[in-house]
């Protein structure tokens, strides 16, 4: 319960509160000017707008909280990272002999597929 009504959490309250207030009696306003002789149907769309424009606020302060709440909620679950193993040395890798003996026909095109993608990627080297 402690730090509950803090002096910033009063007076982001009465923010919101106030931006409520002011957005609902323009909503009133612009209903007003609605009925009015010289009213059109854009007044009609912000007396729609207005208590939107009132509550975003709030919805900020509602999301603020729960991105601060997911965050806190992250960082307490986080696993210690553990050190970054040391690099192993690299071989060179040892070329296979290319088999030219096939019994099935879809490996024979496979291989020739893929001497065709090795000449066209030694091609690219150059």
């Amino acid at each position: 319960m402690r730090g509950l009504l803090t002096p910033q959490r009063v007076l982001i309250a009465f923010a919101c509160l106030a931006a409520l207030i002011v957005c609902c009696g323009l909503a009133y306003w612009q209903w007003q000017r609605f009925e009015s002789a010289s009213g059109t149907f854009q007044n009609l769309g912000y007396v729609l707008q207005w208590p939107l424009f009132g509550l975003f606020p709030l919805f900020m302060v509602w999301r603020f909280r729960r991105l601060v709440r997911q965050n806190r909620d992250a960082d307490l679950a986080a696993e210690p990272v553990a050190p970054a193993p040391k690099p192993v040395a690299t071989v060179d890798a040892v070329k296979p002999a290319p088999v030219e003996h096939f019994d099935d026909e879809e490996d024979a095109e496979l291989a020739a597929y893929n001497r065709m993608l090795a000449d066209l990627n030694a091609r690219d080297g150059r």
